[in-house]
């Protein structure tokens, strides 16, 4: 069956909406579906997708592409809605360039069934599902009517109320009402009377927390702020806007076009149209009014206010057996480090906490699944839906958000939910894909036609089920006890998953702790490995020894959809040991970033006991994985790296004024500063001066784990940044451009292989341009979707032949710098790198990661698009090297 998977949109929610799709399309079961990429721009046009552009980090990175975009000072990333008023054929030009545009009644000829990961208005809110129904093309989850009422929360507050659901105090206005209201502390006041404190501030046709603040007290000036967030407005006082320097202008326009945390573009500036982040830049810097009201032209009409609901708050999702009824899921509490879930914490591993089910008595679980299975009743809804909500202390249940479409991310509850039924992701897409046909054919329309489809898939999920295949067996190792362990969870889930819907591989999750001296290995089930984060899985293989009573129960409700789709499963997880691994898998892939994996430590294990591996041998990971030692190599070699020094915890206790004095003899400020063996952007600071270098000593060579309250603040740490405690630290010159006519750093990838007569070959990959927002490229940046800013290919030059030039040499400078540390399987290297006249680049390398991450994020899937490999054959081949490399080394 010919799957179409619709992901991105015209909202705001487009790139976890993007990122969605893209784990929908790696993980539809082979054997069943053919995937079908269709690509739905911010203007409303269907595009089938070249399959490439799917592995991309953003929208932004690839449309609209490179060479659509206007020539620009700040290379900023726009989505197409910038470029203005375009007509049919120059959009048609540039969707040529990504894909081809296909048109609602050519539907059937590129797909039998449309898979929606569209979120917010124009997915979720009836309008794509009326008109594949106008087609007659099936599709997944609610109709037309459900998915109405699932966008709009002031309606579904009406209907909730009615049916007798616990709700909050809530009220409404416009936004006329607002810009008319001179003095905003009046309205605040009646709110304060009508609602009371503490109140949230909505926009009622939002998802993933966009437009919605807390007030806790009486503080007009917040109240003001929060009440424009929601309705996408953004005040500019001139004056202040002229203190700014250039760097922070260009950091407020990139912020504010941000369409989740910002207002977005285009927008009207005291009335003036303003598409291009450019043009308002420039609108700014010449404007002669003394305030400046930037309101996006796709703003709010009206402010939801909800008085705040103290409690544990929750997610659940609801699907249906196969005979239609509603079974909710073990509920999820939410434990937010932050007051909001908010577009980070739902999305970035590490940044909250999910428990499943919510800590709270057996009675309450049961009163939540109860309330969200009447809920999902109540407003007709299908297939599945998510419903957020909240329990106070004594057991009242409070819904407040019913989605008709959840998230789709590897980590999202959608999966993680499912699978404490037993149900891996792959499945669980074939059951929302069946559950659909089944619900369509309700509908009276082109039953015949939708029974032979159902019939057609049943007998194939059979054939399936009772099919013996002789799989290869690999264990996918993730986890460990570094900064970057959550990170090392994200990849290892991502090659499990794209390993579990192969032809070819049977992924064996295994979860690593202990320590460095003793590596603890459990082989873990499905829910386990999609718990939120390393901590999380950490703490269930320690102590989890019978199933939840609750989770007993509806995994027993739920027996007529796994027994259809999931044979024999993992209950509980298990230790094991190197060697019984050995006995257990064909081969592992090692998941794991920093300390153990990329520092040989496993890969001695795995050689001990026969198992082959990805990646580089134990000789060549124990040098990578000491930057220092990296650097003084490749220096000795004729690589150019960053002047570097390192800083022992013993000389700075000792004394720390003479530390610093031997560092600010060789060293002029600003200067980096980071752990010379962790990565993944943990702890890399860009030093500016004496106090902040003395915090990041402070923070560094702490006794205990907590943060340090002082150099929290001088190094402006994030709640849950990872910040590790280590012995000593790298610092190193600032790279900068030095005179070059173009400056910019990159992140190249590389694979090897072996020739007929056993030698090895590197193929080294298309540079990634890597842009930061702050000082230093970012953990979210690195991996979380829809964030960062990556350019695959990187731009070395506006000259398509002179790029090609310049890219030939750095490439070149990465395959000598990988032969000289004996990279072996695959890698990442980062560099800066400068580009002088005649086109003469010099390349400056960074570090170098022998177990980079895979994230879906990661841009490496970007670079080997460019050669061909999606990333399952990707993966496919750094497997395969190993397998070659062990065969050839008996």
């Amino acid at each position: 069956m010919r799957i179409g998977i619709f992901f991105g949109g015209q909202s705001r929610e487009r790139e976890i909406s993007f990122a969605g799709g893209r784990t929908v399309y790696d993980n539809l079961n082979k054997s069943l579906f053919e995937a079908v990429p269709v690509f739905v721009d911010s203007l409303g046009n269907f595009i089938l997708l070249n399959w490439e552009y799917i592995y991309k980090g953003t929208i932004r990175d690839f449309y609209p592409p490179v060479s659509a975009l206007p020539a620009s000072s700040y290379n900023f990333q726009i989505y197409i809605e910038s470029l203005g008023d375009l007509s049919i054929s120059e959009q048609d030009a540039i969707i040529n360039k990504v894909g081809k545009r296909i048109r609602p009644e050519e539907f059937r000829q590129y797909f039998d069934f449309a898979f929606l990961t569209l979120h917010g208005p124009f997915g979720e809110d009836g309008n794509i599902q009326g008109l594949l129904e106008w087609y007659n093309i099936p599709y997944s989850g609610s109709g037309i009517l459900s998915s109405a009422i699932g966008i709009n929360k002031k309606v579904q507050k009406d209907l909730m109320r009615n049916a007798g659901f616990a709700s909050p105090r809530t009220t409404t206005f416009t936004r006329t009402e607002w810009l008319n209201t001179e003095y905003k502390g009046d309205l605040l006041e009646k709110l304060i009377h009508q609602i009371g404190l503490p109140f949230v501030i909505k926009a009622p046709n939002q998802g993933s927390s966009i437009g919605v603040s807390v007030l806790n007290e009486k503080d007009n000036a917040r109240f003001v702020a929060g009440v424009n967030r929601s309705l996408f407005i953004q005040e500019v006082y001139t004056a202040t806007w002229k203190t700014y320097s250039e760097e922070q202008k260009i950091r407020f326009i990139t912020s504010l076009a941000d369409i989740r945390e910002g207002i977005g573009l285009p927008v009207y500036a005291n009335g003036t149209l303003l598409h291009h982040p450019e043009a308002l830049l420039n609108y700014l810097n010449n404007s002669r009014e003394e305030q400046v009201t930037l309101m996006n032209v796709n703003g709010e009409e009206s402010i939801l206010i909800e008085s705040f609901i103290p409690g544990k708050e929750f997610s659940c999702i609801v699907v249906q057996d196969e005979q239609g009824k509603p079974i909710a899921l073990p509920p999820t509490e939410i434990v937010k480090v932050t007051e909001l879930f908010d577009y980070r914490s739902k999305y970035l591993p590490g940044m909250s906490r999910k428990v499943t089910p919510i800590h709270v008595p057996e009675a309450h679980i049961e009163k939540i699944r109860s309330e969200c299975s009447r809920l999902f009743e109540q407003l007709q809804f299908n297939v599945y839906a998510r419903i957020d909500g909240f329990i106070n202390s004594v057991g009242e249940v409070f819904l407040n958000d019913p989605n008709t479409t959840s998230g789709m991310l590897p980590s999202s509850f959608f999966f993680h939910q499912a699978a404490e039924i037993g149900l891996n992701p792959s499945q669980f897409l074939t059951y929302i894909i069946r559950t659909s046909l089944y619900e369509r054919i309700k509908s009276g329309k082109n039953n015949l036609y939708l029974q032979n489809q159902l019939n057609t898939l049943d007998a194939d999920i059979i054939r399936l089920q009772s099919a013996a295949v002789d799989k290869i067996k690999v264990a996918v190792i993730m986890g460990g006890f570094s900064s970057e362990r959550h990170i090392s969870v994200e990849s290892g889930r991502n090659i499990y998953e794209k390993l579990s819907s192969s032809v070819k591989y049977q992924p064996v999750p295994v979860f690593l702790t202990g320590s460095e001296g003793n590596h603890e290995l459990y082989v873990m089930p499905i829910n386990i490995m999609l718990k939120d984060n390393a901590d999380d899985i950490k703490e269930k293989v320690h102590a989890q020894k019978e199933k939840h009573p609750v989770i007993k129960k509806i995994v027993a409700e739920a027996g007529n959809i796994t027994s259809k789709y999931v044979g024999s499963a993992l209950e509980y997880p298990y230790a094991i040991s190197y060697a019984e691994l050995a006995e257990l898998v064909d081969e592992v892939f090692i998941a794991l970033h920093g300390r153990p994996g990329e520092d040989g430590a496993v890969q001695t294990e795995l050689e001990k006991v026969g198992l082959p591996y990805n990646g580089s041998g134990v000789e060549s990971s124990r040098i990578t994985i000491n930057k220092y030692e990296t650097n003084r190599i490749l220096r000795n070699h004729g690589i150019s790296v960053a002047n570097h020094a390192l800083v022992y915890k013993n000389d700075w206790v000792q004394n720390p004024a003479q530390a610093i004095a031997d560092i600010e003899k060789v060293f002029r400020y600003p200067i980096i500063a980071k752990p010379a063996d962790d990565g993944c952007s943990s702890a890399v600071k860009k030093i500016k001066n004496r106090q902040e270098l003395e915090a990041f000593a402070q923070m560094m060579f702490r006794e205990l784990p907590e943060f340090l309250s002082g150099p929290i603040q001088v190094l402006s740490l994030k709640r849950n940044e990872e910040f590790p405690q280590k012995d000593y630290f790298l610092i190193e010159d600032l790279i900068t451009a030095n005179g070059a006519r173009h400056f910019l750093e990159v992140t190249g990838g590389l694979l090897t292989k072996l020739d007929e007569s056993g030698n090895l070959v590197y193929e080294v990959f298309e540079p990634s341009e890597t842009l930061a927002v702050g000082e230093v490229l970012s953990l979210e940046e690195k991996f979380l979707a829809g964030e960062g800013q990556n350019i695959t290919p990187a731009r070395f030059s506006r000259d398509p032949q002179a790029n090609k030039t310049i890219s030939a040499q750095v490439r070149a400078v990465l395959e000598k710098t990988a032969k000289i540390l004996q990279i072996e399987g695959y890698a990442r290297i980062d560099a800066f790198v400068r580009v002088y006249e005649n086109n003469q680049a010099e390349t400056i390398i960074i570090e170098v990661n022998s177990l980079p991450g895979m994230t879906p994020a990661t841009c490496i899937f970007h670079q080997t698009a460019i050669n061909g490999y999606k990333p399952y054959h990707f993966i496919d081949a750094i497997l395969d090297f190993g397998m070659k490399r062990k065969a050839i080394s008996h």
